[in-house]
């Protein structure tokens, strides 16, 4: 949805950066995916890397980078590595034109961890509930929103989640990796 959506933004002030937290889809399943938002024109293919979003694009001051590190370390500390299998695809319709693969198994780690990044310093407030899933199309036409749901309608990829990482976004609207966090809990 809109305020999960990794999309190009305008650039932030130097003295701000934004902040996207994220649990990384790893290989095979990355570059499946990234050819899926591509053959159906999502301009975000090359730019967001695949994944489910624990904290949307935030924008945070350069000054509290120390405090955040130190918040998202310790959130790290709290959780165990878990295992998540994404299946079949979802849709947002008529709310927002998003096809999705769903997260099938992991959803509840996924809530847990959303929801300790989003306090101390990263605390803030969503649009819309929670939902993790991975964007697949996102503001494309309705033919390539129906060929997202349907080609991908019967993966099914099975792999460990031992660390979730933070996202900075560039000048150029890309999405460069910051810090990994592994998941020692």
């Amino acid at each position: 949805m809109n305020d999960d959506t990794f999309v190009a933004r305008r650039p932030s002030p130097p003295e701000t950066t934004v902040l996207g937290i994220v649990v990384s889809i790893p290989e095979p399943w990355a570059q499946l995916l990234v050819d899926w938002r591509s053959k159906v024109g999502d301009p975000q293919a090359s730019l967001v890397p695949p994944h489910v979003t624990l904290l949307p694009p935030t924008e945070v001051a350069v000054s509290e980078r120390p405090a955040i590190t130190a918040h998202l370390a310790e959130v790290a500390r709290c959780h165990a590595p878990f295992t998540m299998h994404l299946s079949g695809t979802g849709t947002f319709a008529p709310v927002a034109d998003v096809v999705f693969v769903a997260v099938a198994r992991g959803i509840g780690n996924c809530e847990l961890i959303a929801n300790d990044v989003r306090r101390g310093p990263l605390a803030r407030s969503l649009a819309f509930p929670y939902h993790p899933h991975v964007t697949v199309a996102h503001d494309v036409p309705a033919d390539m929103l129906d060929l997202a749901y349907s080609g991908l309608a019967d993966l099914s990829a099975e792999f460990p989640v031992t660390s979730f990482t933070e996202f900075e976004q560039t000048a150029s609207g890309a999405w460069a990796v910051a810090r990994e966090y592994p998941l020692t809990g």
